[in-house]
């Protein structure tokens, strides 16, 4: 089987296996943008024409982007590997993007830069919010049918220690991705927010993401909807544990911090060699008091059921943080341990839904 990276440098629609399963023929050379219309056809003077071949109004993604001023704008995506960083500015309000295919395999965005990795201008390395290969700032942004992804690995790296790789950071309040799949390894999603004070609410439904290490994270208030979730293996490793599933960072103010439900987590490491969670207080905001309730979903094998969670930082124990899950099933959600499993009462359970999270918001 392919690697990701020699998976994703296939032209989207080839007969070879992605990530997940075999994807099915592209749409017709003819008619790259499907239902969505054509420049020809334009829909409207607010959508726009991606495609790498040519026949759109872009070759690239980011030079839609920068086309795309103002609010209210739509980017039709036609099937394609489109290696490159995107960055949206976050007075691209209510933007969208779509993959015309409306299958998320088809259209993929992937970069391979990393934490570690060095800046071209020698000013020193990314980061790890700079090595995120897509950026989101905007409010009301809404994805559809497209694959983010990072495909930097550490095996071709042993030397650097920056080893987080992001696929996405999304900032903006009200951002929405549906039927989306995000790839990477470590920091794969960075749900966060622009500031402190910002309770960025975002929603996520019918979306796969793969990783290892922390491959949720941020403090965003986010809601993870009928979501698959798959750990990978790792070879650099000989023990338990491989890593962490989610990492929330919640500000301390915010009452609302990652929600998953209706979800599942499956993997290829081990049994018990995953944990489902730690929580992660940045030097940057010491008063961090990250939430995560992980309710009505399948726990995977893969998840360590006597010991679910972990502790990223001395002081900052799991225990003491806003943990909690409900009604979850799967071996990895047998109670072994009682004090391990903080689990919600019905009562508490009414008020940890889409509804409480998102407030006025209906996506």
């Amino acid at each position: 089987m392919p690697t990701r990276r020699t998976a994703l440098a296939l032209l989207a629609g080839s007969t070879t296996a992605l990530a997940l399963g075999t994807a099915p023929p592209a749409l017709a050379h003819d008619r790259p943008f499907g239902r969505h219309g054509s420049p020809a056809r334009r829909r409207d003077r607010a959508t726009l024409y991606v495609d790498a071949h040519g026949r759109g109004d872009h070759t690239t993604v980011q030079s839609a982007v920068d086309a795309a001023t103002g609010t209210g704008h739509t980017l039709v995506i036609a099937p394609g590997t489109y290696r490159e960083t995107v960055d949206i500015p976050a007075d691209r309000t209510g933007l969208t993007l779509i993959g015309a295919s409306g299958d998320p395999r088809l259209t993929v965005i992937v970069y391979d830069n990393a934490n570690g990795t060095p800046r071209p201008d020698g000013s020193g390395t990314y980061g790890t919010s700079g090595s995120a290969t897509v950026t989101a700032r905007p409010a009301g942004l809404t994805a559809r049918d497209l694959t983010f992804a990072n495909d930097w690995l550490r095996a071709d790296h042993p030397d650097y220690t920056g080893t987080q790789a992001v696929a996405i950071k999304v900032t903006g309040d009200r951002s929405a991705f549906l039927g989306c799949r995000f790839l990477g390894h470590q920091d794969t999603l960075y749900a966060d927010s622009a500031s402190l004070t910002d309770f960025a609410r975002q929603y996520y439904r019918d979306c796969y993401v793969e990783g290892d290490v922390d491959f949720v994270f941020g403090r965003a208030s986010a809601v993870l909807d009928r979501c698959h979730f798959r750990t990978l293996t790792r070879t650099d490793l000989a023990a338990a544990p491989y890593g962490f599933v989610f990492a929330p960072s919640t500000a301390g103010a915010d009452p609302h911090g990652f929600l998953v439900l209706r979800s599942r987590v499956t993997g290829t490491a081990p049994d018990g060699y995953f944990k489902l969670a730690r929580p992660w207080v940045p030097s940057s905001d010491p008063t961090a008091h990250p939430m995560l309730t992980v309710r009505d979903s399948h726990l995977g094998a893969g998840i360590d059921a006597d010991e679910p969670y972990g502790t990223m930082s001395a002081g900052f124990p799991w225990q003491d943080q806003r943990f909690a899950e409900y009604r979850n099933t799967g071996p990895g959600a047998r109670v072994t341990v009682p004090a391990n499993r903080p689990q919600l009462t019905r009562a508490e359970a009414r008020q940890h839904t889409p509804a409480a999270w998102f407030g006025d918001w209906r996506p």
